[in-house]
């Protein structure tokens, strides 16, 4: 299968050009920005990509890739400091500007009609288009064979080309959304520039995905952890479908799940998938081990760890009722791509923001094989996957729900008060988003319509996701005329598409008031509720 690969030179969201490749159905995974050229021949792909990043290219030490990958004759295209690499690396010359561009500019493509246009611009229409820059640098000199491609009011290379070697150069971001046809841009490159074939799509990953996991595991048992979450649940349902019963799933009832979780997961497991469930009541455990632990961190380790012990104790319970053969050899994880990049360990550099229970939280003693079959899956390719293999919609459309589960929701320590609270108050918040569907027409016209309305879902369906969150904050509130001391519930809701950018949820208000007044009225122990309005980033989706 053809592919395209990024280096990375620590953008936060180098993966989301990536993302972008792939939409245009063409495969993309991402590398150091310091991978051997060889390691790179090896892989083969169609075209490379530089990614962005926060260096100067004139600082010392600034990171730099193998100078043997122009020798390759792949075609080459560099992003913001990936353009500034390639004018550096072939006798341009970079400087701190005095005209620096943050945010939305005008692109001014050159060139008189489609056939003057470079072919990295074919296709878009009119030469003016917005497009998003985030940089200090700019090049003030271009190397020999180099010529530009379009300009903006601030910067005179704004993308530059070499159609002989097919190297390009763009000082803007085609894989944000702020760029106007930045995803017609990326697949010029991939398919027109590069010649890569549209041949990725979910349905061959799950076929591919299926013969790798047979091959990988023979004839030995796996474990896999499932939450009812979408992720675990497409991993069972992916396990399940390549080896079947070698596959045994466990859920982990450790006390910070939502409201009946563990009847409802149980249930559709067994009913709809066909597939049955250990059942592992582990509250106290859980709960024993975070008393007194308000930093989140060490609360998403502690949880990673007991995770982990209670795996252990399976392992060993198996052994002992079984021969070897039949014994555990390989816990299957639901990590995403999102997952690998937030927890630091994508390929480049970039910084930890937090850590992931599947990623960084589980302890290297654990004497089990991991396999991650939806490790290089954007987590809206996993919904695609999971409709493939008949999860049903129940589960399909519930709301990504953390693997630390409210754990992560609770600010500070988790106190059994803070977790009926948290439950009860995000009970309410998702049993209100879902009775607007019967109402979606009304509530539909006290908000701006947009490209991506459809006013035959409620708000539940429209939106990523959706919970209540509660601290140490208090406040004082007044009921039944009596002075009350009270916890303050700050509701989160979130629109997203990947979960690697998100923006807060513009309700109306009505329903925002709705949703207020049944917690202060409902959830013992409330006095005021908040709504968040921080967009990601600079914010995460969940608080801790």
């Amino acid at each position: 299968m053809d592919k395209l690969v990024v280096l990375d030179f620590g953008s936060q969201y180098s993966h989301l050009i990536c993302r972008r490749i792939r939409e245009a159905n063409v495969y993309c995974e991402l590398l150091p920005y310091n991978t051997p050229a060889k390691v790179i021949k090896e892989i083969d792909p169609k075209g490379i990509i530089f990614s962005g990043g926060p260096a100067s290219v004139y600082a010392q030490n600034a990171p730099k890739p193998d100078k043997e990958i122009f020798k390759m004759g792949k075609p080459l295209l560099g992003i913001c400091y990936g353009h500034q690499v390639l004018v550096d690396s072939f006798g341009g010359k970079v400087k701190r500007t005095n005209s620096r561009e943050y945010g939305r500019s005008v692109l001014i493509i050159e060139g008189e009609g489609e056939e003057d246009t470079s072919d990295l611009f074919k296709g878009l229409g009119p030469g003016i288009m917005n497009c998003w820059m985030s940089h200090a640098d700019a090049a003030e000199k271009l190397p020999e064979g180099f010529k530009v491609l379009a300009r903006t009011e601030n910067s005179f290379s704004a993308a530059i080309g070499n159609p002989d070697k097919k190297f390009y150069g763009i000082q803007f971001h085609p894989e944000v959304v702020h760029t106007e046809k930045g995803t017609q841009i990326l697949k010029n490159f991939a398919q027109t520039i590069s010649g890569a074939k549209p041949e990725w799509d979910i349905e061959s990953f799950i076929g591919s995905t299926i013969n790798d996991i047979r091959k990988q595991v023979g004839r030995e048992k796996v474990l896999a952890a499932v939450s009812g979450g979408i992720d675990s649940t497409t991993v069972a349902a992916l396990m399940h479908k390549a080896i079947g019963d070698q596959l045994s799933c466990v859920f982990i009832n450790h006390g910070l799940l939502r409201q009946d979780e563990e009847k409802d997961v149980v249930r559709l497991f067994k009913d709809h998938l066909g597939i049955n469930i250990i059942y592992v009541d582990a509250e106290k455990q859980f709960l024993g081990k975070l008393k007194g632990v308000s930093d989140p961190e060490e609360k998403r380790k502690i949880i990673g760890e007991e995770f982990a012990n209670v795996f252990a104790a399976i392992v060993k319970k198996k052994e002992k009722e079984k021969d070897d053969a039949d014994s555990f050899q390989w816990l299957a994880q639901g990590t995403l791509y999102p997952d690998v990049i937030e927890s630091g360990v994508s390929k480049g550099p970039a910084a930890v923001i937090k850590t992931h229970h599947n990623v960084g939280g589980l302890p290297k003693w654990l004497n089990l094989k991991v396999i991650e079959p939806l490790r290089y899956l954007y987590k809206d390719e996993v919904r695609k996957a999971a409709k493939l293999l008949g999860v049903p919609d129940e589960l399909l459309k519930r709301h990504p729900f953390p693997g630390p589960g409210l754990a992560v929701r609770i600010i500070g320590e988790v106190t059994p008060e803070k977790i009926r609270i948290c439950k009860h108050a995000s009970k309410i918040v998702e049993d209100e988003l879902k009775s607007t569907a019967a109402f979606a027409p009304t509530f539909a016209s006290i908000v701006p319509a947009t490209a991506d309305t459809d006013n035959n879902v409620g708000w539940y369906d429209k939106v990523w996701q959706a919970y209540a969150a509660v601290g140490d904050d208090r406040a004082v509130g007044v009921l039944g005329d009596e002075r009350v001391y009270g916890h303050i519930v700050i509701i989160r809701i979130v629109e997203s598409s990947d979960a690697m950018t998100a923006d807060w949820s513009r309700l109306p208000y009505e329903l925002i008031e709705k949703i207020s007044n049944r917690i202060t009225n409902e959830v013992e122990g409330v006095t005021w509720v908040t709504y968040a309005v921080s967009s990601k980033p600079p914010a995460t989706i969940e608080p801790q």
